[in-house]
């Protein structure tokens, strides 16, 4: 007898492969997203493609999928994966200038995630984008200035720099969410 019960248990195996496939496609493409390198002048922190991969992969997966793939991005790195900036990894980098930025990758991820239901249109997914890139920034100042001592200094390193192309990242992540969403969410 096939009820709506076994169908369920039976479809849950296929469902937590589709979304531990997922988690790590989303781990490669936050990897690729850090080779995209461009040293800022003066500063420990280069710009990359990660916080817009950060926001695309939350707001694609999902709250807690797009925790669990940053999550797991960074535990390969701080294991020696090269998947940080540049090819670099290891535990270093959790403790160095960019430590506060990988740290706050999982919880951005979960914010952004709360654009993926599909409500809301284009602000919700601005909305949402917008408080993951602010979660990513205030994690980066914040170590920035517990490294530093200078909370002023850190805010013009870690944030300054980075505003406009991270408005513009924040805009590209909410039309990936809003293209492609409804896609992978099927998959899903």
């Amino acid at each position: 007898m096939n009820t709506p019960l076994a169908s369920a248990a039976a479809a849950a195996p296929a469902r937590t492969l589709r979304q531990s496939l997922a988690v790590g496609i989303a781990v490669l493409i936050v990897a690729a997203s850090a080779q995209a390198v461009v040293p800022v002048p003066f500063n420990p922190v280069p710009m990359t493609l990660q916080p817009l991969a950060v926001l695309a992969v939350g707001g694609l997966l999902g709250p807690a999928s797009g925790a669990v793939a940053l999550a797991v991005y960074l535990g390969l790195g701080m294991l020696g994966l090269p998947v940080f900036a540049a090819g670099s990894s290891g535990f270093v980098h959790v403790l160095g200038p960019t430590g506060g930025y990988l740290l706050a990758f999982p919880a951005a991820a979960a914010v952004a995630g709360h654009a993926a239901d599909g409500r809301g249109g284009i602000l919700r997914a601005l909305l949402f984008c917008t408080l993951a890139m602010a979660v990513i920034h205030l994690g980066g100042t914040a170590h920035l200035a517990m490294l530093g001592g200078d909370p002023a200094r850190a805010f013009r390193l870690g944030f300054v720099p980075f505003f406009s192309g991270d408005l513009l990242k924040v805009g590209l992540a909410a039309g990936v969410i809003l293209l492609a969403g409804p896609k992978v969410r099927a998959l899903l």
